[in-house]
């Protein structure tokens, strides 16, 4: 499903589709990007990731308007015209075409391709690699491959301190228990069975 970016180019997520809005073909956004007002202006054109069976498939999707509604991004598309033509775009991904070597204008910024890949590193020593770049409503996640499993680390400064991708790595500073499971305490095993709630039994 995913789109093929032509020679030269690296296709970037920047939205997902996510609910109609009103009987006029305009569709909520779900926003990947930090800058929507520049990514969304009339004439943008998107390659779209929808199911074969859709009757989207292998076409863009053009804005025709974009604006914010109740603090909510909603655009309008050409070709999108009234409410059942938008709900067959519901959950369609948007990408767009972005020079390989361009970066985010915003310090502490970065495109997902940058980060899928590095080595996680930890104390000095690489614990896992960074599959993918989870975005949600109230922060990002950095999906991390550790073996056969996959921890997610909150991508916030405090836990994401640094960000090396010349490099080829992020640090962490994870809380304990996020990598690996805590050992049991030995004194709640000691209290559990003292059995401080029982009384002897008397004759």
């Amino acid at each position: 499903m995913n789109a093929v970016p032509p020679t030269g180019k690296t296709q970037l997520r920047v939205g997902r589709l996510v609910k109609a809005h009103g009987l006029k073909g305009a569709i909520k956004l779900e926003l990947y990007t930090d800058d929507p007002d520049g990514r969304f202006v009339p004439g943008a054109t998107f390659t779209l990731q929808v199911p074969a069976s859709s009757p989207w498939h292998g076409k863009p999707l053009t804005v025709r308007d974009f604006r914010w509604m109740n603090s909510h991004p909603v655009a309008f598309f050409e070709g999108v015209e009234d409410r059942d033509a938008a709900e067959e775009l519901i959950r369609a991904i948007l990408w767009i075409d972005e020079d390989a070597e361009s970066a985010p204008v915003e310090e502490d910024a970065w495109f997902d391709h940058q980060l899928v890949g590095l080595d996680v590193v930890r104390e000095g020593s690489v614990v896992g690699r960074v599959a993918r770049v989870e975005h949600l409503p109230a922060q990002d996640l950095l999906i991390v491959r550790v073996g056969d499993d996959e921890v997610l680390v909150p991508f916030v400064k405090a836990i994401v301190p640094e960000v090396d991708i010349a490099g080829g790595r992020v640090v962490v500073t994870p809380p304990a228990g996020l990598f690996e499971e805590l050992p049991e305490d030995p004194a709640d095993d000691k209290r559990a069975g003292t059995g401080d709630d029982e009384s002897p039994d008397q004759d």
